[in-house]
């Protein structure tokens, strides 16, 4: 009897030294203080919002938009431009191979939903892409009026057109298919670029398009679910103890706001251990289903105090402000 007993004193003990090192190991208390300001990505340039409510894979929000506050509508030049000039370090874009093998920066699978266009945009050409009004499908009032209609046309750019407009711009490319093709159809793109180009570029998308990119081009920043599974799945085992896995060096990870606190180290320590690998992480509002934003100054405030990651927003003009005047 008195055997078992000193066996559950030191199990307790050992539980307790257990707890203390693992509450010691991952509090923001102790972690040097995080100076820089959160980096800010603009999701699709400056664009239209909509409501969620219903929302599917199918469903096509350019018909449920919310009552426009600015004239831009997303994936185009001039949304770029608004988003990078209100304050966004990063701009994220969709692209769609065409049938003439270059890239047009669009989101659809389908041209119905927003434009003037029938049938699968990679079927067509980048000429035919370029007669196209991008703004026709746009309506916040079941289809009463149609704001955008008629100003759209030619407005949808090539990835090539991008770069050349933005030969600095902090970029990440959205793949919209899970086909390996277009991750190296996309690496045989960038590869023409400098290094020093390249340092300023992400692609995420698909696990088979991620895995034929980085083939080709090993060096380069990009997401997957599966190097996100690679990276994070361990450090939720073992970051207790301050592991951090060799998955996770030089990649980016997009963490849903309800996941982000069962971080270990969230938000200062998780943050510091992220830079010292090289890793971009990005906080994304909600559950990370339907690439929901902080849009509004009241979103910001679920987020740590001081918090200094990226922030993933569909409204940079209303986001930027606040932290300019911090």
């Amino acid at each position: 009897m008195r055997k078992i007993k000193i066996f559950f004193k030191r199990l307790l003990m050992f539980l307790l030294i257990l707890a203390v090192f693992m509450f010691a190991n991952n509090t923001s208390m102790f972690t040097k203080e995080r100076d820089q300001k959160p980096l800010l990505l603009a999701h699709r340039g400056l664009a239209q919002t909509f409501h969620m409510e219903g929302i599917t894979g199918n469903t096509c929000t350019a018909e449920r938009i919310y009552e426009p506050e600015h004239p831009f509508i997303e994936n185009t030049i001039p949304s770029m431009e608004a988003a990078f000039e209100a304050g966004a370090d990063v701009v994220e874009l969709d692209i769609q191979p065409t049938k003439d093998g270059q890239f047009a920066v669009f989101h659809d699978w389908t041209l119905e939903c927003r434009t003037d266009g029938q049938g699968v945009t990679r079927e067509h050409t980048m000429a035919e892409l370029k007669q196209l009004d991008i703004g026709y499908g746009y309506t916040a009032d079941n289809g009463k009026t149609y704001p955008f209609r008629g100003k759209g046309i030619g407005l949808m750019p090539t990835l090539d057109e991008v770069m050349q407009h933005f030969p600095e711009g902090n970029f990440l490319i959205h793949i919209k298919s899970n086909d390996p093709k277009e991750g190296k159809q996309l690496a045989e793109f960038l590869s023409k670029f400098p290094e020093s180009r390249l340092k300023n570029i992400t692609v995420y998308g698909g696990d088979e398009p991620i895995a034929a990119l980085q083939e080709k081009m090993p060096g380069m920043r990009v997401m997957s679910k599966a190097t996100m599974k690679s990276c994070l799945l361990p450090y939720i085992a073992a970051g207790w103890t301050g592991y951090m896995p060799n998955s996770c060096e030089k990649k980016q990870i997009h963490i849903p706001e309800a996941y982000a606190k069962w971080m270990w180290g969230w938000p200062n320590k998780f943050l510091n251990r992220m830079d010292d690998a090289d890793t971009k992480v990005i906080v994304v509002a909600g559950d990370g289903s339907w690439s929901e934003g902080f849009d509004s100054p009241e979103d910001l405030g679920r987020l740590p105090e001081s918090f200094s990651g990226g922030i993933w927003t569909n409204r940079i003009d209303l986001i930027a402000p606040v932290h300019k005047n911090k």
